[in-house]
């Protein structure tokens, strides 16, 4: 069972950690480099240019049931859901928050991953000039999709899964807005 720890700049001495200055930090790790905006890009990776968070999706049972919760946190109201067959999900956003859902109980992906999860974080999704450009680029630098191809989204948009295996475990979306 692991346990919570609130850390913050009164207990973190007590920890026995110190407070640190990232920028100061990765200065003294990096002798002759200046910190600042666009000093932290991978150089020798592919990269997605042009890309942007777009949004966090949740793996909800019933979107009707999760809805209330995340519009008062997010404080907007949900869009109606859109079913995707394709992918065997209900989905709404409200906000840059995505509720996903599956249409049957046991059939699909989200529904797979209910069962072995419960609901919860599912993916993070980045929006992206060009998916079909971008997936190449990752797949040059030795990712792996969930498809072959770009697939239509619930609004319409092409996007695309990078397989968690190619990215520490978590599931990012790419999205072509």
């Amino acid at each position: 069972m692991h346990r919570a720890i609130r850390v913050d700049a009164n207990n973190l001495t007590a920890l026995g950690g110190r407070e640190v200055n990232v920028s100061e930090e990765r200065a003294a790790a990096n002798p002759g480099r200046v910190p600042g905006p666009g000093t932290d890009r991978l150089p020798d990776v592919a990269t997605l240019e042009g890309a942007a968070f777009d949004h966090v999706a949740i793996a909800v049972p019933s979107i009707a049931d999760a809805a209330p919760l995340f519009e008062a946190v997010v404080g907007r109201r949900a869009t109606r859901p859109v079913e995707v067959p394709e992918q065997g999900v209900a989905v709404c956003f409200i906000g840059p928050v995505e509720l996903v859902s599956p249409l049957q109980d046991g059939e699909g992906p989200v529904a797979r991953f209910l069962d072995q999860r419960g609901p919860g974080l599912h993916h993070l999704a980045f929006s992206v000039p060009d998916v079909r450009r971008a997936m190449e680029g990752m797949r040059s630098d030795g990712r792996d999709f969930t498809s072959e191809a770009p697939m239509l989204g619930a609004s319409g948009h092409r996007i695309a899964f990078l397989h968690p295996r190619s990215t520490g475990g978590v599931l990012l979306e790419l999205v072509e807005r």
